[in-house]
């Protein structure tokens, strides 16, 4: 959807001049010259610039000193992508006429983009000399001489990323574009394009399996998606349950130009695609959107109106009934007067990828990066060269563990544009600090085997906050969650008429490899118990720690959804010290949960509790990871 519009934007602009040439007088009296001249205008009105390109090489044929001609012929080449041309056009326009400000403009804006930075600002301070009256212009002219001083005193700052094109098999349509890896690395779902971008190409969402090492051939990620419209730049949740995506030129069904629709994957099936609404969607052009892992957090662009520039980015976050709130914009740290597009969340949620028009950089779009801190990002950041460059980049995605980037760069081969998927080496020294990995998995009845609906949350035992909720898959079970390094974890799942699962995670520290965790779910019943994994006592002691605090909650909430159970909360220890001491620690343990449930509005009849120390040992006493598992909080329906 970005690519389209960039190229066409690129032309358009540069008819400002083209326009204003049209009504003053012509520097050629050759009446043939003229006349092929303006018959080269009707094609460029249409849209046909290589038969104007010729008719316009026709004139000059006519008259060799007929500059505006050669003016043209420079904007129609830039704008095609052939720079060689399009300099000695532009050049040959101001040896013509020095003082042509249009062609010191085009000069310095096409050294930029291909990182001739000195002669991008000579060119550029030329055009503002001449001062000319379009003030647009002279603020984008600024911009050139801003973007090209930065690039000189960066540009020795050189990131090795060992940058390199996917695979043929990937990269084998007229363009590809806004690629995106599932958090195990095996699948890639990337738009792809055919046809020329100036014209209405054929855009669909495709998807590619990694087998033995190499990607498949790229297939229709499914018929209920991929219409006669142009669907594109689609964003998945972690879990590949839940794709959002771009429906352009569906004027039935949709609010503006371009629209996000919401598609679900049940048991490996499409749904049939919605459009997510008037709170989403606008009037305006509503695209590239980018889900935080959990898929509750919406990133998308939009021109929509209460912005700060031309293309902003807004944030919609998901209630607990399934409702998309209003989007918010994401303020002026993110958000520049220029175009800020191509959003990406990475997996960790804390570090946020989009490019930009409007921040100092190389040239053209770059791409930034922001981290989180508590609620606000902060103040954007180049990525860099040579991830950055004087062209334009956008579509970055950043792999869940931070060591491979995948993105398009655009260019121009066979008088047509294209694009292809590169991946490169992510910096170190650009990586966030935590990674994330991930635990996937099925959730099952415990006594039939099938597969169950569940409600799965994660929550930071540290400051009691719940950072992820997904559902397991109604007909496999299957579920994945994300988990960023750096906290430790109470992992919970639940469903109606089961008793919940606790599980507790440790990622403090980095380097955690991904589980497979099959969850089997006790019903409801009279004798069933659940270990509380996340009740946590300091050595020897039996005074609660904050960090309870999550799991209790989840206890209390537990009881409050089935008013009709009692409970025991029963004690446990390993076999160290005295089956006495033992007894007793594990009756105070038991106690104080029971106190503090209590304390917090519980029914005393609706509890009790038990001390059963040493006995009952769920694994060995022979090793610390066997007594570990023994020292445990355990309640049981007891009617």
């Amino acid at each position: 959807m970005f690519i389209q519009v960039k190229y066409l934007t690129t032309i358009l602009l540069s008819f400002i001049f083209i326009g204003t040439l049209a009504q003053s007088k012509l520097s050629t009296n050759k009446k043939k010259a003229v006349e092929l001249y303006y018959q080269a205008d009707n094609y460029m009105v249409k849209g046909q610039y290589t038969l104007a390109f010729d008719l316009l090489k026709e004139a000059v044929d006519k008259d060799d000193d007929f500059y505006e001609a050669y003016f043209r012929m420079g904007i129609i080449d830039k704008a095609r992508g052939n720079v060689t041309t399009a300099e000695e056009y532009l050049l040959k326009t101001l040896e013509l006429d020095p003082k042509n400000a249009g062609a010191n403009f085009e000069l310095g804006e096409l050294y930029i983009q291909v990182g001739e930075y000195e002669n991008s600002i000579k060119y550029t301070q030329a055009y503002l000399d001449l001062n000319p009256r379009n003030s647009k212009r002279r603020s984008e002219a600024q911009r050139f001489i801003d973007n090209a001083n930065y690039a000189l005193e960066n540009i020795d700052r050189v990131l090795e990323i060992n940058r390199r094109p996917l695979s043929d098999k990937i990269n084998q349509f007229d363009m590809q574009y806004f690629p995106l890896l599932s958090p195990d690395g095996e699948h890639l779902i990337f738009t792809r394009r055919i046809g020329v971008p100036i014209v209405n190409g054929e855009e669909d969402i495709v998807i590619s399996r990694k087998v033995k090492g190499e990607w498949s051939e790229p297939i229709s990620i499914s018929d209920n998606i991929n219409t006669e419209h142009n669907e594109g730049t689609c964003t998945l949740s972690a879990d590949g349950r839940m794709l959002i995506f771009t429906n352009c030129d569906d004027a039935k069904n949709s609010y503006g130009s371009c629209d996000l629709f919401i598609s679900i994957n049940t048991g490996g099936v499409w749904s049939v695609p919605e459009n997510m609404g008037k709170k989403i969607n606008s009037s305006a052009w509503d695209s590239q959107p980018s889900l935080s892992a959990d898929g509750n957090k919406l990133f998308f662009a939009s021109n929509r109106s209460g912005g700060y520039g031309k293309k902003d980015i807004w944030c919609s976050t998901r209630s607990d009934n399934g409702e998309w709130k209003n989007p918010v914009n994401l303020g002026p740290n993110i958000n520049t007067d220029e175009d800020d597009i191509s959003p990406f969340i990475h997996y960790n949620g804390q570090v946020f990828y989009f490019s930009s028009r409007g921040r100092e950089g190389f040239g053209g779009y770059d791409l930034y990066y922001s981290e989180k801190n508590n609620d606000t990002w902060s103040e954007a950041r180049n990525l860099g060269y040579p991830i950055n460059d004087g062209k334009n980049q956008s579509s970055l995605f950043v792999s869940i563990d931070n060591k491979i980037g995948l993105y398009s760069i655009s260019f121009k081969s066979n008088q047509k544009y294209q694009s292809k998927i590169y991946e490169f080496d992510f910096p170190e020294k650009l990586r966030p600090k935590n990674k994330a990995t991930f635990v996937k998995g099925k959730v099952y009845d415990s006594s039939t085997n099938l597969p169950l609906k569940a409600k799965i949350e994660l929550f930071d035992v540290g400051n009691d906050e719940r950072i992820a909720m997904v559902t397991s898959d109604s007909l496999t079970g299957e579920y994945l969650m994300v988990l960023p390094e750096g906290s430790e974890y109470a992992f919970y799942v639940n469903k109606q008429g089961y008793l919940f699962r606790s599980i507790y995670f440790d990622y403090k520290n980095d380097n955690k490899q991904a589980l497979e965790l099959d969850i089997p779910l006790e019903r409801l019943i009279s004798g069933t118990k659940t270990t509380l994994e996340n009740v946590f006592f300091d050595f020897d002691k039996y005074e609660l720690k904050l960090e309870s605090k999550t799991e209790l909650k989840k206890v209390i909430q537990f009881l409050k959804s089935n008013p009709n159970i009692r409970i025991e909360i029963a004690g446990y220890t390993d076999n160290k010290g005295s089956e006495d001491y033992n007894l007793e620690l594990s009756k105070n343990r038991a106690k104080s949960v029971f106190d503090y449930l209590v304390a917090e509005g519980v029914a005393p009849d609706r509890v009790s509790y038990k001390g059963y120390g040493q006995s009952d040992p769920l694994a060995s006493n022979e090793n610390e990871l066997g007594r570990a598992k023994n020292r445990r909080i355990e309640f049981k329906v007891i009617d």
